[in-house]
């Protein structure tokens, strides 16, 4: 009955409130872009795509 989520376990990503992530697994970097910018075209707010390697040149 607790109401954490667990104790992560890989990559941690600090999302402020007032952001909305989405996470992408399984297909290849090139359709996943694609994807992202499609659904980007119908928002009606600026996005973002970032990367693993995006997020940890900016840490380092």
């Amino acid at each position: 009955m607790g109401s954490g989520k667990g104790n992560p376990e890989f990559w941690v990503a600090v999302v402020r409130p007032g952001r909305i992530m989405f996470e992408l697994a399984g297909v290849d970097e090139k359709v996943a872009r694609e994807a992202l910018r499609l659904a980007a075209n119908k928002l009606p707010i600026a996005t973002k795509v970032v990367t693993r390697a995006d997020e940890q040149a900016v840490s380092a």
